[in-house]
């Protein structure tokens, strides 16, 4: 059975990519990214089986998971890399002080649904700690440089990242 396509953090990225990571990074594009991808991204994608999305110049995944109280599914576009089977999911909300609603959903129901490139697959997520949790989040930081200042930013908690393994 296929999977998730694997990506790789330690690929460095083109000069198109490096330049719109940058963008990213902006506070413009930050911006963007709160409140226009994250909206638009999950609807793009779905439409285009994975192709095409206003944030393109990242690795995409659609994570449904359950809310947390409602039990209503819920669907947001991350970023993403593998390590071997496993995909990696990084909760840095764009640096925020509070974590994430799908990460606090995916700590309540760990058995979510992931989607890209027209792949659909059941995956189990489970939190990376220690010394894991800090390797994984080092390779964050070479997919995305901006991993590294929403670090700075989230003084108040450790940015958490999720590992999901196919169920």
């Amino acid at each position: 059975m296929q999977g998730i396509p694997p990506i790789d953090p330690t690929q460095p990225p083109s000069r198109a990519k490096k330049l719109m990571h940058r963008a990213g990074m902006s506070k413009a594009g930050r911006w963007f990214g709160i409140e226009v991808g994250s909206r638009v991204d999950p609807t793009l994608l779905r439409l285009t089986r994975g192709r095409l999305a206003t944030t393109s110049f990242f690795p995409l995944v659609l994570m449904t998971v359950p809310g947390r109280r409602s039990g209503t599914p819920r669907t947001v576009p991350l970023v993403y890399f593998t390590q071997s089977e496993e995909v990696i999911l990084t909760a840095s909300s764009f640096g925020r002080a509070k974590h994430p609603a799908w990460y606090l959903n995916a700590k309540a129901h760990p058995e979510v649904e992931l989607a890209a490139k027209g792949i659909k697959l059941a995956y189990l997520a489970r939190e990376a700690e220690g010394e894991e949790r800090d390797r994984l989040f080092a390779l964050s930081k070479r997919l995305y440089a901006g991993y590294g200042l929403y670090e700075e930013r989230a003084t108040q908690r450790t940015i958490p990242v999720l590992a999901l393994r196919p169920r």
